[in-house]
């Protein structure tokens, strides 16, 4: 199966595109441009290949949700993020990511249980806790402070330890190597050889909880490989992804919506007066919406020829889902560039749409409800210790948006 070939003066849009400096918290100018034109549209990746940008928030949806498109990446014609990934990829094993149908959902199943809804509400105590221990020690600390060291990374790092089993003074060991998983300068040995590092670490982990469980995930893993329903390198596979994933996003998000709350004092003192997490909510989920840390944008490949929006696609076809675009849909959000925490925005898709939605979500909405309904009660004078025009934003072809460092004062 062949990409469908463009005409040889037909123009297309570079999907990495950098974001403007002077508004760096929303996406690049040319690809809120394109969902202008139409909900679809041809670009071009870093390998020169040109898959199908969907930048439409009801086109998202729809090609989400379609069984015509695959998220097997081993496909040729796959858009693949980056060189690493594609020199690693025959070597990716079958996970909630890359898996389609039965196989999708037996994988998924495996990992659901620790994150209802339920599951994570009775998790609030114990965030509220670390939230507020951390924050004590970042007052009676240096002043000023880095937030992303002092709160941002260890409060879900601290969480996804203990919901998993996993030591958290071993932190500064999966941190590093988990860093690779969103960086866009790894070559494809250092991205191997990170997660080599990190794979035979939970590995023990999980053989440790074979014959000494726990009330924890790792334990839940252990059971299985014991049981049969689970190969080690399974579980261990399992395991990496929760907790890649369950710290690097959430720490994105408190740093970022710092930041993007500090230069919007108005919408930021109306937070303030907020006194109960719980109702801290609509604005979570509208920062969420607005800064779409998830920037990189979901990848398919279509499995045969089909007709969507108003064009044909065919199989083989790369497809692209950036969900900045869809989230500064005027069409579902009038006014998308203002940031209003008032806001009906649950209809976003800063977790992704369809069967492949971002399985930790509800505990990321509740560490986030928990640290901006406190944070700034508690320190109401926090500022930015330095120019906002100093802050290092990752680039554009960075898996997530994000901040690597927040100089804060109080």
């Amino acid at each position: 199966m062949a990409e469908t070939q463009l005409a040889p003066d037909e123009q297309v849009y570079y999907y990495q595109d950098d974001r403007d400096p002077k508004c760096p918290f929303a996406p690049a100018p040319g690809l809120r441009a394109l969902n202008e034109k139409a909900p679809m549209t041809r670009g071009r990746i870093w390998d020169g290949s040109t898959p199908w940008l969907v930048t439409g928030h009801a086109a998202q949806r729809a090609i989400l949700s379609d069984p015509r498109v695959s998220s097997d990446d081993k496909q040729p014609g796959f858009p693949l993020p980056n060189q690493a990934m594609a020199e690693n990829v025959q070597h990716h094993p079958l996970t909630i990511f890359n898996a389609d149908g039965a196989d999708h959902t037996r994988i998924r199943r495996m990992m659901t249980r620790p994150f209802t809804r339920p599951r994570m509400e009775a998790l609030r105590p114990k965030i509220q806790q670390f939230t507020d221990e951390l924050i004590d020690k970042m007052l009676a600390g240096p002043n000023p402070t880095d937030l992303v060291t002092a709160l941002a990374l260890p409060l879900p790092s601290l969480m996804i330890c203990a919901l998993l089993g996993v030591p958290y003074e071993d932190h500064d060991f999966f941190q590093e190597h988990a860093s690779f998983a969103t960086r866009s300068d790894k070559s494809a040995e250092d991205d191997r050889r990170a997660s080599e590092a990190l794979g035979g670490y939970l590995a023990q982990l999980i053989q440790v909880k074979m014959q000494t469980p726990g009330d924890d995930v790792l334990s839940d893993f252990a059971a299985r490989v014991k049981d049969g329903d689970l190969t080690l390198p399974e579980a261990t596979l399992l395991a990496m992804i929760l907790l890649i994933a369950g710290h690097e996003t959430s720490a994105t998000m408190i740093t970022v919506g710092t930041a993007l709350l500090l230069e919007n004092p108005d919408q930021l003192a109306a937070l303030r007066e907020i006194d109960d997490t719980k109702a801290v909510a609509p604005a979570v989920e509208e920062l969420l919406r607005y800064l779409t840390v998830a920037q990189f944008g979901q990848r398919r490949i279509a499995k045969e020829d089909f007709e969507f929006e108003g064009v044909q696609i065919k199989a083989g076809d790369g497809i692209v889902v950036p969900l900045p675009a869809g989230n500064w849909d005027p069409t579902a959000f009038p006014e998308p560039e203002k940031l209003d925490l008032t806001r009906k925005a649950t209809h976003h898709h800063a977790f992704g749409w369809g069967i492949h939605q971002c399985l930790g979500q509800q505990l990321a909405r509740i560490e986030l409800q928990v640290v901006y309904g406190t944070l700034y009660r508690r320190v109401p004078t926090l500022r930015l210790a330095v120019d906002r025009d100093e802050l290092a934003f990752r680039p554009a072809d960075a898996l997530a948006f994000g901040i690597a460092e927040l100089p804060v004062t109080w």
